[in-house]
């Protein structure tokens, strides 16, 4: 660990020649009040310092570091988990480039705090990989269950932490967050793990989940039914939210909200391509919504919102509410070539507005729901011609340098652009 406080340096006022008594002791009386002055200033300043230093202390971990080293630059940590577990509220630990391939999770239990978050990401602009291969329950035998402290190459009990740029394969979950609330996971890939990309569970609170790309996760244990890009499920907590998520061709469900009781908000996000068997999985039972917002047995409401936010080619609903009776809020959202109903949500009281269906089995199911200025308000029946650009290549190819989503007229409507969704 690095830190480099400024240490204030008192310095007393100097006397000048002789004088007489009087003014001798004037002096002398100021010159006292100078020198306390700067002594209380001195003691003020060191500890204002030592706090900061707190808040930006740096750990730095390395493929050819050693444990015993103290986390320098110079002389970087080897493992992850030994930078975890020295790390305090506001440090940054700082991965060197390569691949990092653990044969236990990582457990992720301190917290930061609101003021002094935890950071975890790579060092400067170079690539990290962590790598779960080497975990238990990768994959785990068919039928069988995952313990809880082994779910996830990172598992994350820790609040105020901060995830950047990481890209996390081949594990057991990649990320698994539960009862953890104040997190900030950014720019993160989680790929071709044996489990969901990103799962948060339990009572968890106020997780913002940035710009992350999950695709290709599967579950060979129970035969595709159980893996999502990213899943806030089986818990509850205010303020989660997801901004600018890409999720892809997963065994399950792109998103999953299964028994969540609290409202999510989706913004700016894609499901694509979910609920098919890529990896040959026998009994294959991936469920394959784009969005999943609910469901349970019985089913909890919870009010969820999706702005600004598409889902094509899945093998069943684009957006669901999936037996979900809240009233929730689904705006400016496209469904695209979906293998069942584009917008399903039959058994809530949800509010569809400003929403447009194309070329799915069903265009949409109601229900008791209600909604204006959708597509299917303006006409029945749509068609690819009615859009100024079906193809892909754009929107599911590079991110642009901050890690947003690339701009495309990707199922723009020629003729009514402020109708669903737009990444232009």
């Amino acid at each position: 660990m690095t830190t480099e406080p400024t240490r204030a340096v008192a310095r007393a006022a100097r006397g000048g020649p002789a004088a007489p008594a009087d003014r001798a002791r004037r002096s002398w009386a100021r010159n006292a009040v100078l020198a306390l002055a700067a002594l209380t200033a001195a003691a003020a300043a060191f500890a204002w310092t030592g706090a900061a230093s707190a808040q930006t202390a740096t750990i730095t971990v390395a493929a050819n570091g050693n444990d015993a080293n103290p986390g320098t630059v110079a002389a970087p940590l080897k493992t992850i988990q030994a930078a975890v577990d020295k790390a305090t509220p506001g440090t940054v630990i700082q991965i060197r480039g390569g691949t990092y391939a653990p044969n236990t999770n990582v457990q992720i239990n301190v917290n930061g705090t609101a003021s002094a978050p935890i950071t975890m990401r790579p060092y400067g602009t170079e690539k990290v990989v962590i790598d779960g291969e080497n975990m238990p329950h990768t994959p785990g035998a068919v039928g069988s269950s995952i313990p809880r402290a082994d779910r996830g190459a990172l598992h994350v009990e820790g609040d105020h932490w901060r995830f950047e740029r990481l890209e996390i394969i081949h594990g057991p979950y990649a990320i698994f967050a539960l009862d953890s609330s104040n997190n900030v996971y950014d720019r993160l890939i989680t790929r071709d793990n044996y489990e969901s990309g990103l799962h948060l569970q339990g009572a968890s609170s106020n997780n913002r989940i940035v710009n992350l790309d999950a695709y290709g996760n599967r579950d060979p244990r129970k035969n595709g039914e159980s893996a999502d890009g990213l899943a806030v499920k089986e818990g509850s907590g205010t303020g989660n939210t997801v901004i600018g998520a890409r999720l892809w061709n997963n065994a399950d469900d792109g998103f999953d909200a299964w028994e969540f009781l609290s409202p999510i908000r989706i913004e700016n996000s894609v499901a694509y391509g979910n609920g098919y068997d890529r990896w040959n999985l026998p009994n294959y039972s991936g469920d394959g919504n784009g969005f999943k917002l609910g469901g349970g047995d019985p089913d909890p409401a919870a009010d969820h919102v999706v702005v600004n936010s598409m889902a094509w080619r899945n093998s069943a609903h684009g957006f669901t509410d999936n037996g979900n009776p809240g009233t929730l809020q689904i705006s400016r959202s496209t469904a695209w070539k979906n293998g069942k109903t584009g917008f399903d949500f039959d058994a809530s009281t949800a509010k569809l507005t400003a929403n447009l269906a194309v070329n799915n089995a069903t265009p949409v199911a109601l229900g008791p729901s209600t909604g204006s200025g959708n597509s299917w308000d303006i006409k029945s029946k749509w068609v690819d011609a009615d859009l100024a650009d079906t193809g892909t290549s754009v929107i599911t190819g590079a991110r642009t340098a901050d890690g947003s989503m690339p701009s495309t007229n990707f199922l723009v409507p020629k003729s009514h652009p402020d109708l669903g969704a737009t990444f232009a």
